[in-house]
């Protein structure tokens, strides 16, 4: 998910850029349109992450950001549904979670056994990245891109890892939703992530309301 900064400066509408949401239209995209759209979302992944990535840093994370997205490109079931007027303004993407392991990036802790029958079943989607332009409405495109991309899956849960310190952003999914289940920490990296979930339909949200009471504290991916 964006980070999106305790304090932005006003965002000032473009020449021509609608004010309201009517306006902006989704689409999907499989694999070979999304990375034809690399270098845009790039871009974008900049602009959306201005405050936090100081100037000397940023074609460094530029690179990281492309070799990320090639990595999820290349996974089965890969799509992403993108958010445009006359130009990008927003992007999701993410990939069905494989029964033989969830997220599919290693992780070998315990998961509990409903979010394990869910995953056993194809009915998890993972949502490893969303990038919305700043924008007074920015928040609302990008729940609106994550329900697109849940629907478009049949998703019966919707899964994500956020930094723990990006506070907006988690607020923002648990406003929408999503449930904390706890935090994951990898040793290859120095950043703790909090795991969400997403459930979809009646029937999963009673099986993960007693998580979310008694969510476990922490996972070793």
């Amino acid at each position: 998910m964006t980070a999106q900064p305790e304090q932005r400066q006003p965002y000032a509408l473009r020449a021509g850029e609608p004010a309201t949401m009517e306006a902006v239209r989704l689409r999907r995209l499989n694999r070979w349109p999304a990375q034809g759209l690399g270098e845009e979302l790039a871009d974008l992944y900049l602009e959306s992450h201005e405050a936090s990535v100081p100037a000397a840093y940023r074609a460094r994370s530029r690179q990281d950001f492309l070799h990320r997205l090639t990595g999820d490109i290349r996974r089965p079931g890969f799509a992403m549904v993108i958010a445009e007027t006359d130009h990008l303004v927003g992007g999701a993407y993410g990939f069905p979670v494989g029964s033989d392991g969830f997220w599919g990036l290693g992780f070998d802790g315990a998961v509990p056994q409903s979010i394990e029958q869910l995953t056993g079943s194809g009915g998890v989607f993972a949502i490893t990245t969303t990038l919305v332009r700043p924008h007074p409405q920015d928040r609302e495109v990008a729940r609106r891109l994550q329900e697109r991309l849940l629907s478009d899956h049949q998703a019966s849960l919707g899964a994500t890892l956020v930094d723990q310190d990006d506070h907006p952003t988690l607020a923002a999914l648990r406003s929408w939703g999503w449930l904390d289940m706890g935090e994951v920490w990898r040793p290859t990296g120095p950043t703790t992530f909090r795991a969400l979930v997403l459930p979809r339909g009646e029937r999963t949200a009673a099986r993960m309301e007693g998580l979310a009471h008694d969510a476990w504290t922490r996972w070793r991916g």
